[in-house]
């Protein structure tokens, strides 16, 4: 394995590790979990530093996928972040963080569903890293 290679497997693997945090979080104190989504985008360096964790987590899955289960899954979630990442960096992060400000609201009353899904997730890659390493 190169060392490109291991990195982005480092990262796939701290995004897996991160949705399970986000998932145990927002089901067992929901309202600080809340209050963490509610941080996204809230000043110009919080909205860089999401757009640079988006971007390593979308190019290490691209790199990685194709020694995971479900790769062409995993490959195509890889280019949807990078894609939708260089479009955050296009628009003023005021944007950004505005629709945030509207958005984010809305989804945290589920904050229930949201835990559920970023377990799944989480799960998800981690099975995968795991599948296609034993392959």
């Amino acid at each position: 394995m190169s060392l490109l290679e291991a990195l982005a497997l480092a990262v796939v693997v701290l995004a897996g590790m991160y949705l399970l945090a986000l998932g145990t979080a927002s089901l067992f104190v929901p309202a600080r979990a809340s209050r963490f989504l509610l941080g996204f985008a809230s000043s110009a360096s919080v909205h860089f530093a999401e757009l640079f964790l988006r971007f390593a987590v979308g190019a290490a899955l691209v790199v990685y996928a194709p020694r995971m289960s479900l790769s062409g899954v995993f490959n195509l979630f890889g280019w949807l972040l990078l894609v939708t990442t260089a479009g955050l960096l296009v628009i003023p992060w005021r944007w950004h963080h505005r629709f945030a400000q509207q958005v984010v609201p809305l989804f945290t009353r589920y904050v229930a569903l949201i835990g559920l899904v970023s377990l799944v997730f989480g799960g998800l890659i981690l099975w995968a890293v795991a599948r296609g390493s034993a392959a």
